[in-house]
């Protein structure tokens, strides 16, 4: 009894302090932080909505993003993940996109997913790695503009201005292709197709000495959206019907 009313006091107190335990962990588990870092490899067939492992967003992006994620619009067919983009208003936004990232975050080591892109002027089919604070970042997205061609990109605290185009050699929306990212402790390498395009390090390599690379573990991401207001880097978006981006599947060695 002694025990029970001492339990009552803690939370009295936590209340009366404005403590929200429940609302405390929602917030938490929403920062890529503050989540679990996974040291084992990840294979993932793509063939159903793994919960254990990964989530659908549900919110907006704001900024450039002109829609809101809705988890509808990541789905599964024929053993892909299909990421589509419709005019149903999501969270505020005429635009519905999909966006799907995993669970726990990823530290050093090697990622890869066989995707097949959208052409269509204003989007973007993406596959990168992400952390919320500090904002650590590694892109891989094909601007529907242009799918021969691919933007590399990365973030250190929330600094880009890295981009990099890679003439791909093939239409990207035309069948599925490997992206690969080597992500190390000082180094960035892009792959496609198993081949290596580009590099940078801190020692030179097409970057600076000493200069800041990312070193955060970061939740493995892909989304397919439009974006306003950004002409200029991604072309006019006009709405003609849905768009279909698909991964077949997405893997990570440490």
């Amino acid at each position: 009894m002694k025990k029970i009313i001492i339990l009552i006091s803690v939370i009295v107190v936590l209340l009366a302090m404005g403590c929200d335990v429940a609302g405390s962990e929602l917030t938490q588990s929403e920062n890529s932080d503050s989540r679990a870092v996974q040291t084992w490899n990840l294979w993932e067939p793509m063939d159903w909505f793994n919960t254990s492992v990964w989530n659908k967003a549900n919110w907006a992006n704001n900024g450039f993003f002109n829609c809101g994620w809705n988890p509808n619009n990541a789905y599964f067919s024929n053993g892909k993940l299909v990421l589509k983009l419709d005019n149903t208003w999501s969270n505020g936004y005429p635009y519905s996109g999909g966006e799907y990232r995993t669970n726990n975050t990823f530290s050093y080591g090697y990622f890869e997913t066989n995707m097949k892109a959208v052409a269509k002027s204003g989007t973007v089919t993406a596959f990168f790695l992400y952390t919320g604070s500090p904002r650590d970042e590694i892109d891989f997205e094909v601007l529907g503009k242009n799918t021969w061609q691919v933007q590399l990109n990365y973030f250190v605290n929330g600094v880009g201005g890295h981009e990099k185009i890679i003439n791909l050699g093939f239409d990207a929306s035309q069948g599925f292709h490997k992206y690969g990212i080597e992500y190390g402790n000082g180094y960035i390498n892009w792959y496609i197709d198993g081949n290596w395009v580009y590099g940078v390090n801190n020692q030179g390599f097409n970057a600076n000495w000493g200069a800041a690379m990312p070193s955060h573990p970061m939740q493995i991401m892909v989304n397919h959206w439009p974006g306003t207001g950004v002409d200029g880097w991604l072309g006019s978006y006009y709405y003609g019907g849905p768009t279909y981006a698909e991964y077949d599947y997405i893997l990570y060695r440490p």
